[in-house]
This record gives structure tokens, sequence and C-alpha cells, in this order.
């Protein structure tokens, strides 16, 4: 017999997929990043509008709190997926364990940054004309998603529960 049990063990199953995806993907395309650091220092034209590029960054989003202490943010970070976690494990929503899981697989990315860097490696540059979007990573990308799924969750629930 198939229950509420079984649907939680899976949007659990699903949410540390996603935190473990998360996680990886933003490892693998930093180290790139890292081992090409050279060569990325002062940027390579991918397409009009889109560089990629080498830099630390010691603060949070757009940089704000640069130098504050890394391992207050670590600490911080490291609270935050801990409460997400808690989510994560009390909702039988797979879209919402998925969202969750990609937080956390992002926020935990850049935690490992800032222990072994004392810094977030960013490399993402989009611009346009000269003016430049702040650079981010993978892990951004991640945490911004789950945050934006999350946002649409409800809505996605009901629709996959009505069949529609």
């Amino acid at each position: 017999m198939y229950g509420w049990e079984d649907e939680m063990k899976q949007s659990h199953f699903q949410g540390f997929i996603a935190a473990g995806t998360a996680f990886l993907v933003d490892q693998v395309t930093k180290a790139i990043v890292v081992a090409n650091a050279a060569d990325l220092s002062t940027g390579i034209p991918v397409f009009p509008g889109f560089n990629l590029i080498y830099l630390r960054n010691d603060g949070v989003t757009f940089g704000l709190l640069g130098g504050a202490p890394w391992w207050s943010l670590t600490v911080l970070a490291l609270a935050v997926c801990g409460w997400l976690t808690v989510m994560l494990v009390r909702t039988a929503s797979p879209v919402e364990a998925i969202a969750y899981g990609a937080i956390i697989g992002g926020a935990l990315g850049n935690v490992l940054d800032r222990i072994r860097f004392r810094g977030v490696t960013d490399f993402l540059d989009f611009y346009a004309g000269s003016t430049h979007w702040p650079a981010f990573n993978m892990a951004d990308v991640f945490v911004v998603g789950g945050v934006g799924l999350l946002l649409i969750a409800p809505w996605l629930s009901a629709k996959f529960q009505n069949g529609t």
C-alpha cells in the first residue's frame, strides 16, 4: 500500500538528490574556473553580453557584507541550511523538496568555497553595454532558482494534483 509516508520519503529523496546535484554542479564548474584562473582573470567573451571571468567574492549576494569575517558568513549559511533541511524533511511536496534541496546544495557549495578560499568563486559575468551585473556562480543560480521554485510551488502542486 502506498500512502502519505511513502510520498514524504519520495519527496525527501528528491530533495536530497537536488541538493547533491546542485552542490556537485557548483563544485565542478568552480574547479574548472579555478584551474583556468590565469586565463579567466581578464575575462573571456563568450557572446555579446556574457563573459566568463574569475573573481573571488568575500561578501554575499552582490558583494554585500564584503569584508565580514568569512567564518560568520559560513555559520550563518550553515544555520540557514539546517533550517531548510528541517523544512525539506517536513514537506510532502516534491516541488518544495526539490526547491529546498537546490537552495541547500547551492548554499553548501558557497560554504565550501568560504572554508577553502575565504571567499566565493564567481565566474558568470552578464552585461549590457558597459553595465555589468555582479558576477555570480552556479551555487547562486541554484539558490535563486530554488527560491523561485518555492514561490510557485503552491501553484505547481495544485496543477499536478488536479492533473492539468
